[in-house]
């Protein structure tokens, strides 16, 4: 029997409601990806276990995607396993002492409004950001002067030999847009977060503020996958691109965003390749003009 096929039996007796070549296009903010051999949800940390361990038996690659918002997905699609996080691994509950705990499925906007209904402040900066509690964690995501940083205590993780752990700390090695998760190959299954008391109107007017500026500033009308490159130390990705005179350049449906420079948006129709020759355009362009080479923040996967 075929690995894919093995996989999918083991998926389906354990009740993963496994599905074949669905195009990851669905499962991504970017609306781009070619389809995935197998996408699996993952309801708790003993599936994801199981899981992980029968994927490294058969050497077969697995990925967790979270919501998809910092993706560029392969035109030829997913190899493996796509792994959703789903049931306990996207719930949230308050613990006491201003702390509340979320599977790493959950959404920021879930997990938001809840500090709001618990009057706990801290993640206002993450209303609107389109991610999951585990992406935001994994790349440290920040907006507007805040970032997880500032109010993360601990990940709870499952190893890449199928078992679970913990980081609390300077251990998570946490910097700008990085954690030790970029290099450890463990999943981040649950995070535990510190907030602060807060009055719900005060933590409601920010909240409101900062979905504002992101309205005014940001092209939320298009499919993107966000802010396309780091910021270069003491400049502006998106200054720089527009100062380099690429504001509305498209390659394919694939288009430097009118709003904002920093955003590629997804016009109609874009794929992995028309993104793929716009950052290499971009970069190419900016270093030419500005002598600044831009890092992508955005992650490519699937196949090549």
């Amino acid at each position: 029997m075929h690995k894919r096929e093995i996989l999918y039996e083991y998926a389906k007796e354990n009740g993963w409601s496994p599905r074949r070549d669905e195009p990851m296009s669905r499962y991504t903010t970017f609306k781009i990806g070619g389809p995935a051999d197998l996408i699996l949800e993952i309801p708790g940390e003993t599936d994801l276990c199981r899981i992980v361990r029968k994927c490294q038996s058969l050497e077969v690659p697995y990925q967790v995607i979270g919501k998809g918002s910092n993706l560029l997905v392969s035109d030829r699609g997913m190899e493996g396993c796509v792994l959703l996080l789903t049931g306990e691994l996207a719930g949230v509950e308050a613990v006491g002492d201003g702390k509340i705990r979320c599977g790493a499925g959950t959404s920021l906007a879930r997990l938001c409004s809840f500090a709001l209904t618990e009057e706990l402040s801290g993640l206002e900066f993450a209303w609107g950001i389109p991610g999951s509690a585990g992406g935001a964690a994994f790349m440290n995501a920040g907006a507007y002067g805040g970032e997880m940083k500032d109010v993360l205590l601990s990940c709870r993780h499952v190893t890449p030999d199928g078992e679970i752990g913990e980081l609390s700390g300077e251990a998570l090695a946490l910097g700008y847009r990085r954690s030790v998760y970029a290099e450890n190959g463990c999943v981040i299954t649950q995070i535990t977060v510190q907030l602060k008391k807060d009055s719900a109107a005060e933590i409601r007017g920010r909240m409101e503020d900062y979905m504002q500026r992101r309205k005014s500033k940001q092209p939320l009308e298009y499919p993107s996958a966000g802010s396309v490159f780091k910021r270069p130390p003491g400049k502006f990705a998106g200054a720089l691109i527009e100062n380099s005179g690429l504001k509305g350049y498209a390659v394919g449906g694939a288009k430097v965003s009118e709003k904002h420079a920093g955003f590629i948006v997804n016009t109609g129709g874009a794929t992995c390749r028309d993104v793929q020759a716009l950052i290499a355009h971009i970069q190419k362009t900016v270093e030419e003009r500005e002598d600044v080479r831009l890092e992508c923040e955005v992650k490519k996967i699937g196949r090549e």
